[in-house]
């Protein structure tokens, strides 16, 4: 840490030296569900394997949820013990860490294999689909074989980057992106293993972040993995985890939103006529909603990215008490996650057609109808959404894991999640219901402000 100079280097250039590698990393981890989503919409799966891949996604979700639970908690308090000059729970941190990483990665493995018909019911699977459910079945299965691999490939990202080494980690998650990328079109065309092959090649690249991850436990800088910093330590699990809530809750809070848009889609699609005089139906909007999760996915990533690769600065500074430092740092994130917002927002309300065709052509007025729509109530308040999200993880960052965690779960879950059960109850119209985005931003922005100002008058007491 002392050749990156946290408590000394123009915050700028630590911005850029920890954020670009952990923007990348974030996006290519994205990438592993969108370029399977990509290729299987080119496929003749089409939208059924799409809309497949839309009801199996929450539970990877909830693999990632746990995986920063743990990564982002022992890295954060990593970096506070660093700031501390406490060695021992430094290195205890990353010890429990990976011990807790193996047991949660066992877990979800079996539970993902032996509920599998009752996980893909929880997210929107209906058996009378028969095509699309059986694509489902299939890709679930084969994915719940790769999650230890997953899990603790990105469980220690975070503990690589917070290590002074954010390039090792955005090496680490580039090389499974990239075998993924490589991998999808031989499996899904050459192999003509459709939706099978898409979730063979996710696995293949998870493996090798995996490796590559574990590999960096021998050569770490701050840390070393010994016997007695694996002993699980109470406080230290205790502390880890109250600190990685909140990235827990902001991925569990995306399971939530997908479920239950999955559960009303499949409910109202029948009721919802479109401009055609033909209903939008279940397919059709189930697949729509997936592919608007993953582009949703993507910005959300460079926010949070962004939003991590500041988290070794306000961490250290934090842990040394350089307080101005830490102010510093906050408000250069939050200028550049707002403009990152803005140009997705235009994205979205501009060339909405164009991002649907990426994921295959072919599709019928319906689909393309609601295609837009999506993309323009859905994710018409993103702007607000980046600044929820980031501020977020800076109060994650500074130690406030409560505020962080109640921020996390306002949009998503206490505005989101009522907003669109009242409006498809109201109106049983599945084009109505995407407006609850928007009501949901606009509320946990408020939230958002009010409770990072709170923050500020707490840490500016510290500095006097």
């Amino acid at each position: 840490m002392k050749e990156l100079n946290l408590e000394t280097e123009k915050i700028t250039i630590l911005i850029k030296k920890f954020a670009i590698p952990c923007v990348i990393s974030m996006i290519v981890a994205a990438l592993y569900n969108i370029v399977d989503q990509i290729f299987i919409g080119w496929s003749d799966a089409g939208a059924f394997g799409n809309a497949a891949t839309n009801i199996v996604y929450p539970f990877t979700v909830i693999s990632l949820a746990f995986a920063l639970l743990i990564g982002d908690g022992i890295a954060a308090l990593f970096n506070l013990s660093l700031g501390a000059k406490n060695k021992e729970i430094a290195n205890k941190s990353i010890g429990n860490g990976l011990i807790l990483l193996i047991m949660i990665s066992v877990v979800l493995t079996i539970i993902g294999l032996v509920f599998n018909k009752q996980i893909l019911g929880l997210f929107g699977g209906n058996p009378k689909e028969i095509e699309c459910y059986n694509y489902a079945t299939d890709y679930l299965r084969i994915i719940c074989y790769g999650l230890p691999f997953y899990i603790i490939g990105q469980g220690l990202n975070a503990s690589i980057r917070s290590d002074g080494s954010p390039k090792y980690a955005m090496f680490a998650t580039i090389i499974g992106a990239i075998s993924n990328i490589i991998l999808d079109p031989i499996f899904i065309f050459v192999l003509k293993m459709g939706v099978k092959g898409a979730a063979i090649a996710t696995i293949i690249g998870q493996i090798l972040t995996f490796l590559i991850s574990i590999y960096y436990l021998k050569q770490s800088k701050n840390f070393k993995i010994t016997k007695e910093s694996m002993k699980l330590s109470n406080s230290v699990c205790k502390k880890s985890i109250s600190l990685g809530l909140a990235s827990l809750i902001t991925q569990l809070a995306i399971v939530i939103i997908i479920a239950v848009a999955n559960n009303l889609v499949s409910k109202y699609g029948y009721m919802t006529m479109s401009s055609t005089g033909e209903t939008y139906g279940v397919v059709i909007p189930l697949a729509v909603i997936g592919i608007c999760m993953k582009v949703f996915g993507i910005v959300i990533s460079i926010i949070i990215g962004v939003s991590l690769g500041g988290m070794p600065i306000i961490g250290y500074n934090m842990g040394a008490g350089n307080i101005t430092r830490v102010k510093e740092t906050i408000k250069y994130i939050l200028i550049i996650n707002f403009v990152i917002g803005l140009f997705a927002l235009l994205l979205f309300e501009i060339c909405p057609s164009f991002i649907i065709n990426i994921f295959g052509n072919g599709n019928s007025k319906e689909y393309m109808e609601f295609a837009n729509y999506c993309l323009r109530i859905f994710l018409g308040g993103i702007v607000f959404t980046c600044l929820i999200k980031s501020i977020s993880i800076l109060l994650q960052s500074i130690g406030s894991s409560l505020k962080s965690t109640v921020l996390a779960l306002a949009r998503d879950v206490i505005f989101f999640v009522p907003a669109i059960v009242l409006l498809a109850l109201g109106s049983h119209n599945i084009v109505i219901m995407l407006f609850s985005a928007l009501i949901a931003d606009t509320l946990a922005f408020v939230t958002g402000i009010i409770l990072l100002r709170s923050e500020y008058k707490r840490i500016e007491k510290l500095e006097n």
